[in-house]
């Protein structure tokens, strides 16, 4: 109820609050889940709902707490979407998400297959590979809902 804040370009912004605070309720605001009962979400001084979804989808990236991966290798789920993708670019994405470590010891690499929804991999290795997949996007806003909460603190100091 009457929030308003800024996000600026190369800063890091945090929201912290209790459960039932909003913070769930700005992301999805951000991501344009249902549009606010009153003001404006701007992005680049214009509202997000004149913006084309497509559009707005290839600027923001969410990573959520339980993230989605699908069965196939991690690179194509670093990958998806992404046709053409050079493997320097999806390794780039992976050691900015602090999972090159546990993916360069894998003996198949890049080329490990997750299983269904993830399954041969934890939950923290889950959330790596989801947020190499957003960092590979360079969105104008990423947006980490929880993202780290399976991480280590090495882990989440990499991220």
């Amino acid at each position: 109820q009457d929030v308003s804040f800024e996000l600026r370009p190369g800063e890091v912004t945090a929201l912290a609050g209790l459960n039932g605070s909003g913070k769930s309720t700005c992301v999805a605001l951000l991501e344009r889940f249902y549009e606010p009962q009153a003001g404006a979400v701007l992005l680049d001084g214009v509202p997000l709902r004149d913006y084309e979804h497509e559009y707005l989808h290839r600027q923001v990236a969410l990573v959520a707490q339980e993230p989605v991966l699908f069965s196939g290798s991690i690179r194509d789920n670093i990958a998806y979407g992404l046709e053409g993708c050079g493997e320097d670019r999806v390794v780039a994405a992976a050691r900015g998400a602090g999972a090159w470590g546990f993916i360069s010891a894998l003996e198949q690499g890049l080329d490990t297959d997750v299983g269904e929804k993830g399954g041969q991999l934890s939950a923290g290795q889950k959330q790596q590979v989801a947020i190499a997949r957003a960092l590979l996007r360079r969105p104008t806003v990423l947006i980490l809902d929880e993202a780290t909460s399976a991480l280590d603190g090495d882990g989440e100091l990499a991220v």
